[in-house]
């Protein structure tokens, strides 16, 4: 009877170990996937900066050009617009 009580609080230790084990391995990746997270999301900041610092850069050298092709843009956005709101009625 008392080497049966041993066997089973030998495998109660083993189990909280391994509880104890597979709560590390959760913790590192959680921690692992939220880094990853950060990075990427400073990675994507730079990146519309950079974006966005070229394409000042773009308009103070070609103002005319900017004008352009905003305004070829407005026509194609407003004339999807004017389609899109002919079809539903």
């Amino acid at each position: 009877m008392a080497h049966d009580l041993l066997e089973k609080q030998a495998s109660v230790e083993d189990i909280l170990s391994e509880v104890s084990r597979i709560k590390s391995i959760v913790t590192d990746a959680v921690e692992d996937g939220v880094q990853s997270a950060v990075r990427a999301v400073k990675q994507g900041r730079d990146a519309a900066g950079d974006v966005l610092h070229d394409a000042r850069y773009a308009i103070k050298r070609k103002p005319f050009q900017a004008a352009g092709i905003l305004l070829a843009a407005g026509v194609v956005i407003g004339g999807l617009v004017a389609l899109i709101a002919l079809q539903r009625d």
